[in-house]
């Protein structure tokens, strides 16, 4: 059930495949269309967000500075409360806003809505990472300026954003005052009918801890009431002006302002170079936070503001150098849609380290900043194969949680670790334990990702300093969590869990969390015996660190060869739990279009009652685990999953279409990637305003890469099977693969495999063994038929 809202958020034609351009103003839209706008020209470096809101500030649905990680506890409220639940959740804060540069011609503000606009351009570019605008307009009493601002937050330097902003007066003089603020506004007010929203905040959250002002240069810091983290942020000016120009600054402890005044002459122009910098950490000297602002202000400063621009430009080609994918199409605006998404995920990850990676990234409040299993699941293969030390920093982070997670194991009475469904500081935060804590399947997801990031970076260290501890941890959760059932003869079972599907909750034996938790102690025994046997040190610390028993791992196997996996001789599929069969099916028919998402209009146990599913479950496990499943198996389940499913999360279509092309149904492959890659773009879930879907986006670079480009890297060996929409005719992209880079295109009538870097690499192309080395640095292989027929063979 696939519900488009094909509405752009803006004018973006023509398309332009390294940019994203709104070519006219219409104040009407632009007041209706504010959030979605905020969110597609948003700037991000993984660790500083900024949405797009005009440096006018208005018109404004939601202006948000965000910093990952920076965060207030709150209390969660429950009606009734039980053993167990969470108290307290973290909430992403908004910092205090910079972007703001009000301007006054005459007097009279620009307020563009409002204005007569004689030409507009914004323009968020992809290769540059910047976000553009010029605007010419006419004021009231008839004179006509020219705005051209350049904003950018710095991928060289983490806590820096950066803003050019040039006025020309060019038909007549015009008094002109140009107001530039720091401001620090109360929380904003949150949709509670919206259980995706974030929660809202009552009173001061940031507690004021000091000023320092000094000419064009004001720093304010605040203190958290709860969470204790010390948030430092300034503000700096560099002036070049064609006329005599006054400044006038001023500093409290929530806005700080430099007022510019002067009379521009026809002709002339105000460059003003505006630097910000942001930092924060836990029970730091509020002094010395203010000095670290300062000293990014400082390196600012002398760089200059040419120099962070070229600098952005530099750090972003490395991106696009690394994980550029290109595609030629018969539709003028998939490339740009394409980039669009993997600008998000660099935005996202870029300059993370040390942090996870939010549900929304840095674009939007919704999800409060937390992280959920979306990162290991839908953006770690993108930055394992283009980015893998920051894929290492994420796993680092679930290993820095790790004592949490054991603490959380503990308190609900089980053995190892269990890791939090939504979180920021490594503590459970989610309220609703049916969808929340009883997603235990974040273990085994966590383990699968570990397991993919040593296989293809060939960091063998990070297995033995951190990863084996995490393995070792969540495989005694499974064991302890599941038992050997008599009434199944035997099988070890997992009873009262909720897979990916969240609405059907607190199952036995959910087919999917069954499959990865065997997956999960597999490794986990695997990785203890190949320690012991090769790297005995490692092992020696890894049984200090666990008090791992010398029979665990045989523990651990037993119960993954005795796993129980539910089946239906019948229908030949995999059940997606013990009872789902059991339920009756959704009346799709008699539900209004207007009733998706269904979790908003109907309660949990209708959903609970029926066969209905929000996202892709059991058949998220034929892709995770494809080698597990023969292809008729795969085209069973698909066709009994696929009419369930509601794609009432943005995490499900991508996953589809994967399937759908592996099985053959191409048309529905396409189809399914087509409503994933503009998600976004064109806000066809209507939520686009409250932040992109990062996950989803990197959903999109698996459906092209595992999905048309038809690669499997199960056990580290790495296989392509392509298959391309027709209305492409070449698909390219680099990976990187335990040290090595390759370059894979492909076009209906061939693949060709390059070596970019690196002494040698051996692939398969389908059964055929390609071996790349210096030698030989490329090789080229037929592209052969559909795998599955056409989409006629359809069930």
């Amino acid at each position: 059930m696939l519900r488009p809202r094909l509405i752009p958020p803006v004018d973006i034609f023509p398309p332009n495949p390294w940019a994203i351009e709104a070519v006219r103003y219409d104040g009407r839209m632009a007041r209706e269309l504010t959030g979605q706008a905020e969110t597609m020209f948003a700037l991000s470096n993984g660790y500083l967000g900024m949405r797009g809101v005009t440096e006018e500030g208005s018109p404004v649905r939601e202006a948000g500075t965000y910093l990952n990680g920076f965060y207030e506890n709150r209390p969660i409220s429950y009606g009734e409360r039980a053993y167990g639940f969470p108290k307290v959740g973290q909430s992403i804060l908004n910092c205090p806003d910079g972007a703001v540069m009000k301007l006054f011609v005459d007097d009279e503000p620009l307020i563009l809505p409002d204005a007569e606009i004689l030409s507009y351009r914004r323009i968020l570019d992809f290769r540059v990472g910047t976000l553009n605008r010029d605007v010419r307009w006419v004021t009231p009493s008839g004179k006509r300026l020219h705005l051209r601002t350049t904003r950018l937050v710095s991928l060289a330097h983490r806590h820096l954003a950066a803003i050019a902003y040039e006025l020309t007066a060019e038909d007549a003089a015009a008094e002109v005052v140009i107001t530039s603020e720091l401001r620090n506004d109360q929380p904003l007010a949150t949709d509670t009918s919206d259980p995706r929203m974030a929660e809202g905040f009552v009173g001061r959250v940031l507690q004021p801890t000091g000023t320092r002002s000094e000419a064009l240069r004001a720093i304010l810091s605040y203190r958290t009431g709860s969470s204790g983290l010390v948030l430092g942020c300034g503000m700096d000016h560099v002036v070049e002006a064609d006329c005599a120009l006054a400044a006038q600054a001023g500093c409290d402890d929530d806005l700080a302002t430099v007022v510019f005044r002067g009379v521009l002459a026809p002709g002339r122009t105000i460059r003003i170079h505006k630097y910000l910098s942001y930092h924060y950490a836990s029970g730091a000297d509020p002094a010395e936070i203010r000095s670290q602002v300062a000293w990014t202000l400082d390196r600012a400063v002398e760089s200059g503001f040419p120099a962070i621009l070229a600098r952005q430009g530099e750090e972003t080609a490395r991106f696009w150098e690394r994980a550029d994918v290109t595609v030629e199409s018969v539709n003028p605006r998939s490339q740009q849609v394409i980039r669009w998404n993997l600008f998000q995920l660099m935005q996202a990850s870029e300059r993370g380290e040390g942090h996870g990676i939010a549900a929304r990234g840095l674009t939007g409040r919704t999800y409060e900043g937390h992280y959920f299993w979306d990162t290991e699941i839908y953006v770690l293969p993108f930055l394992i194969y283009t980015n893998p030390p920051m894929a290492r920093s994420l796993l680092k982070v679930r290993y820095d949680m790790l004592d949490s997670a054991r603490a959380r194991a503990r308190e609900l009475g089980q053995r190892g670790a269990t890791f939090p469904w939504r979180t920021i500081n490594g503590e459970e935060a989610s309220a609703y334990y049916a969808a929340g804590t009883a997603q235990y399947h974040i273990n085994a997801d966590i383990a699968y990702a570990l397991r993919k990031y040593v296989e293809v970076s060939g960091d063998v260290d990070f297995l033995c300093r951190y990863g084996a501890e995490i393995l070792v941890e969540t495989a005694r959760l499974w064991c302890d969590l599941g038992f050997f059932s008599d009434r199944m003869d035997g099988r070890f079972c997992i009873h009262g869990v909720t897979g990916p599907d969240e609405y059907t909750a607190i199952v036995n034996n959910n087919c999917f969390t069954n499959l990865m938790a065997r997956e999960n102690m597999r490794y986990a025994a695997e990785t203890v015996r190949m320690l012991k046997r090769d790297h005995p040190d490692s092992f020696e610390a890894l049984v200090r660190r666990t008090h791992l028993d010398a029979d665990e791992p045989e523990a651990w196997d037993q119960a993954a060869e005795r796993m129980y996996l539910p089946y239906d001789e019948r229908l030949k599929v995999h059940p997606q739990d013990d009872a789902f069969l059991d339920l009756e099916k959704w009346d799709f028919a008699a539900t209004p279009e207007d009733h998706y998402p269904l979790l908003l209009h109907y309660h949990p146990l209708n959903l609970y009652r029926s066969q209905v599913i929000k996202q892709a479950d059991t058949v998220l496990a034929l892709f995770l685990l494809s080698e597990q499943f023969t292809l008729e198996a795969k085209r069973r389940n698909f066709a009994y999953y696929d009419p369930l499913t509601t794609h009432d999360s943005s995490l499900s279509v991508c996953i589809q279409s994967i399937v759908a092309n592996e099985i053959g149904l191409r048309d529905k492959a396409n189809h399914y990637f087509n409503f994933a890659v503009a998600m976004d773009i064109s806000d066809l879930g209507g939520n686009m305003m409250h932040g992109a879907h990062i996950a989803a986006m990197g959903g999109t670079w698996l459906a092209m890469i595992y999905g048309f480009a038809g690669m499997r890297d199960a056990h580290g060996r790495l296989t392509f099977n392509p298959c391309l929409p027709e209305a492409w005719t070449c698909l390219g992209f680099c990976l990187q693969v335990r040290g090595q880079t390759i370059r894979v295109a492909i076009s209906h009538r061939a693949a060709t495999y390059g070596l970019v870097a690196g002494a040698g690499l051996t692939l398969w192309h389908g059964e055929d063994c390609v071996r790349l080395s210096e030698a030989t640095p490329f090789v080229t292989k037929p592209v052969g038929g559909a795998a599955g027929g056409a989409d006629a063979s359809e069930p």
